[in-house]
């Protein structure tokens, strides 16, 4: 019998998908690199596996994000008050350092702070994060040398948590590891990635998906209680796979996940929650009481109306849009003639909540990079919502700019941010109405034209159906017609048909 070594890699690996043989726009972009692969190459006998590629790969565009910040961290951070929006620098981290008590040795959750922010106002998880990197901050030197060491303490730390989602979302589906690199090379999330804490989150939530795909119900269900723990959008997850798991008849796996979320989720909260309640609730109260903020359609009636709507009434209308929508995806899953990707409603779901929230900060780019990767490999579709999140990136910081920099009005006055806001909102429903097509469509879906079912579905790729609703209780044997090959569901013994649609219409 042959060792391990000795094995070829097409025994112990499935037949890759090959993105430059599928996608218009990666077969062009792979002339920068000597061109597509071709049908003669030998896979498995080198040390550079797409797995290695993609995170080194991630870790160069993560180092590019913080060359990016380099203007800030040499002085605009400190000095002049519209400088680090004029070179579109900015991050939260050196400022909380003393503006949330770490620079003087307060425990989160613990002590009060100084101001009007009388707690920390991030989840338990993310104040662990954020306590760490203040141990491993040196307390010597100036109050500026200590933001610098502390900024790049977490750059460092969220720099790994880059490393682990390429890495989680090359290996979810077996087939198109290649598809990481879409997550390595998103210019926004270079951008991004160090104005907050949210890789953490973003980092466990990519962990978890892994696992679901793995048919590890129960770490799924612990990663995700953890990413709950850092930031609040991964427990919208558990919503479509709730229905998933409805239409397909897998409710012990469900159960099984849920009980993991919910146990790792009271492991990090309950002894804060505890000892320190009205720290630990200062988070949860601090997302209701705060206005309406940057980014959002909000924003854009309130500065509109010569009577904008309170809080309150923001906080229910935009209650009342999430249920909606919520209830627009759970008959979406029912009715749909294939039961849907996993990961395409895990988009959806984390989109909706987006896209109807009262803020959309920049770096909420980055919860939608890796779902939307998994949800809708295709370069195109990608680029187009990255270059309008690109163009928000830049419009944010150049109306900051416009709005502190007194008379001289240096930057992008109300009206044009508003635009840079329709911009970046059009730019994410594009991408929700893609995946809502190849739901209703599935010869459209990239994935499944390759001759998957759902590859990051776990128990659920290639489940037989025990309930649906509507024209899903008697489906075609294709969804829709069009003059395109035709896929065998789940058959992943072939090559991937061509795509005639690449680079093309919708």
């Amino acid at each position: 019998m042959p060792s391990a070594e000795s094995t070829p890699a097409s025994v112990h690996e499935p037949d890759l998908v090959r993105p430059t043989k599928n996608d218009e726009i990666a077969k062009n972009g792979s002339e920068l690199i000597g061109g597509p692969v071709g049908r003669r190459a030998l896979f498995g006998t080198s040390w550079w596996t797409p797995v290695r590629i993609i995170a080194l790969v991630a870790i160069g565009m993560f180092a590019l994000g913080l060359v990016q910040k380099a203007p800030c961290y040499n002085g605009a951070w400190f000095f002049g008050a519209s400088s680090q929006y004029t070179h579109a620098c900015y991050s939260d981290i050196p400022h909380l350092y003393q503006g949330r008590g770490f620079a003087d040795g307060l425990v989160p959750y613990f002590d009060k702070l100084p101001g009007d922010m009388q707690y920390l106002e991030y989840p338990v998880l993310t104040g662990v994060f954020m306590e760490v990197a203040s141990w491993l901050t040196p307390s010597s030197g100036s109050i500026q040398d200590q933001e610098q060491w502390y900024w790049m303490v977490n750059a460092g730390m969220l720099m790994a948590c880059a490393a682990v989602i390429a890495v989680c979302v090359t290996r979810t589906h077996a087939r198109r590891p290649w598809d990481g690199l879409l997550v390595a090379l998103a210019p926004a999330a270079a951008l991004t990635a160090t104005i907050n804490w949210d890789l953490l989150a973003v980092a466990l939530t990519a962990a978890a998906m892994l696992m679901w795909s793995r048919g590890r119900s129960l770490a799924f269900g612990v990663l995700l209680g953890l990413a709950t723990a850092a930031k609040l959008y991964p427990f919208l997850l558990l919503g479509p796979l709730l229905v998933l798991c409805w239409r397909a008849g897998r409710w012990r796996e469900y159960g099984t996940a849920l009980v993991g979320a919910i146990v790792a989720w009271l492991i990090v909260n309950l002894p804060v929650m505890f000892f320190a309640f009205d720290g630990w609730s200062k988070f949860y109260t601090f997302s209701q009481e705060r206005g309406v903020d940057f980014g959002s359609f909000w924003l854009i009636w309130s500065q509109n109306s010569s009577n904008p709507p309170s809080t309150e009434t923001v906080n229910t209308m935009a209650t009342l849009l999430m249920l909606l929508c919520c209830g627009g995806i759970a008959v979406l899953t029912l009715t749909a003639p294939r039961r849907p990707r996993f990961a395409q409603l895990a988009f959806l779901i984390v989109a909706a909540f987006i896209l109807t929230n009262k803020v959309y900060s920049p770096q909420y780019v980055l919860w939608l990079v890796p779902l939307a990767v998994l949800a809708r490999p295709k370069w195109r579709d990608f680029l187009i919502w990255q270059a309008c999140e690109v163009a928000y990136f830049l419009g944010i910081w150049m109306y900051l700019a416009y709005t502190t920099s007194g008379d001289a009005h240096k930057g992008l006055p109300t009206d044009g941010y508003h635009w840079a806001i329709a911009l970046h909102l059009l730019g994410t429903l594009y991408l929700c109405v893609v995946v809502v097509r190849d739901i209703f469509m599935p010869e459209r879906d990239v994935v499944r034209r390759a001759g998957d079912d759902d590859p990051s579905g776990g128990v659920l790729d290639g489940a037989e159906d025990v309930f649906v609703l509507g024209p899903a209780a008697h489906p075609p044997r294709h969804a829709a017609h069009f003059d395109v090959p035709q896929v065998e569901w789940g058959n992943r013994g072939g090559e991937a048909p061509s795509d005639p649609s690449a680079g093309g219409s919708l």
